[in-house]
């Protein structure tokens, strides 16, 4: 099976290497195998520490992670594993636990063809198989450290930032949505999800009964998916009143009584099943051309604008830090700094200087 097609078909095990034809000559005595796939470190060559095929642990620990893990970090992880292991069959590497070199190799290979990011998430999840056989070391090896640098030299570290639904564009987009039962949908999710700070997966996977109305208009929000939740406890978050308003239109036009709260329309313009989330970006999208917005930054939206948005209105309000963390359900301060970072400029050293120096 070709590679391509054994990914998107989701299998957990690695494709068997292309069998070769023995040379003609005198029939000889055929040893039994001792492994029905040969494990190699490098191409061609047999492996002097037999251990199991390539695909076994590797296949197994995929297999393992999506169940333990779920949602969209079990995804991510089973994906990842997936083209590493496709790529160390194709070279004829073994993929758990692997060489440092194959690591490494596999690092410059996805340099040329991937985004840093992309690259380095593949490297954490190479990073959680190895410490599950005890092979952690792998991973933070000096191979694999200069395969990294090497990639950051030459295609730099900094990620493109989504552009940010701050308040204004996001009152914008709502004022000038039009009158549909689509646009009634677009205008709820986009306050449900600038108020809870909600990644799309987190949006997309609210159900009705997560929303609870509380006297005085405004609601609380169970959010259940999360990725920074691993055990899916759930979070409770806020939502606006005003946002409680148009969550209630959209409900009561579409006949939302139960089951999921966002959902696609199907050609008659009724209410079906949930809204994939890779729809979110596409929404916002939508929502920006029919108010207007510059083509640029139409194109910098993603599924996450309106939580980068939220944060930036909360960095610019001075809200402190660990409110902040706790709103967007955060582990780390990286995420928020990288945000915020025009907006903490501004509070920087520097700026603070030229403000008492009355620079103008």
């Amino acid at each position: 099976m070709p590679i391509v097609s054994w990914i998107e078909a989701g299998e957990d095990r690695v494709p068997e290497p292309m069998a070769v034809k023995p040379a003609e000559g005198p029939a000889r005595s055929r040893r039994p195998p001792i492994h029905e796939e040969p494990v190699f470190d490098t191409p061609g060559t047999p492996a002097r520490n037999r251990g199991p095929a390539p695909g076994d642990r590797i296949g197994q620990f995929i297999r393992e992670t999506a169940s333990a893990l779920g949602g969209n970090t079990g995804r991510a992880v089973r994906s990842d594993l997936g083209i590493y292991a496709a790529w160390c069959a194709e070279e004829g590497k073994r993929a758990l636990p692997a060489a440092a070199e194959t690591v490494a190799a596999f690092v410059d290979a996805m340099a040329k063809v991937r985004a840093p990011a992309t690259v380095r998430r593949y490297v954490a999840s190479i990073a959680r198989a190895h410490r599950a056989v005890g092979a952690g070391g792998t991973v933070a090896s000096p191979p694999v450290k200069f395969a990294l640098k090497r990639m950051h030299q030459s295609n730099g570290r900094r990620q493109d930032q989504a552009h940010g639904l701050t308040w204004p564009l996001r009152q914008r987009l709502l004022e000038t949505a039009g009158a549909r039962l689509i646009d009634d949908r677009n205008r709820a999710l986009l306050a449900v999800a600038y108020d809870a700070m909600l990644r799309r997966s987190e949006l997309t996977s609210l159900k009705v009964s997560d929303l609870l109305e509380e006297i005085g208009g405004h609601g609380t929000l169970l959010v259940r998916c999360s990725t920074t939740d691993a055990e899916e406890q759930g979070e409770t978050v806020w939502i606006g009143p005003d946002s409680m308003r148009l969550v209630r239109r959209w409900r009561e036009r579409g006949g939302v009584e139960d089951g999921f709260l966002f959902r696609s329309l199907d050609k008659g313009g009724k209410p079906a099943g949930a809204l994939p989330p890779g729809q979110v970006a596409r929404i916002f999208k939508r929502m920006a051309r029919q108010a207007g917005l510059p083509d640029s930054v139409v194109r910098s939206l993603s599924g996450q604008s309106a939580r980068v948005g939220a944060a930036q209105d909360m960095i610019a309000a001075g809200i402190e830090l660990p409110a902040i963390l706790r709103a967007g359900r955060w582990k780390s301060t990286s995420m928020v700094n990288r945000y915020g970072e025009r907006l903490l400029a501004k509070r920087s050293a520097a700026a603070k200087l030229a403000r008492k120096q009355g620079r103008k």
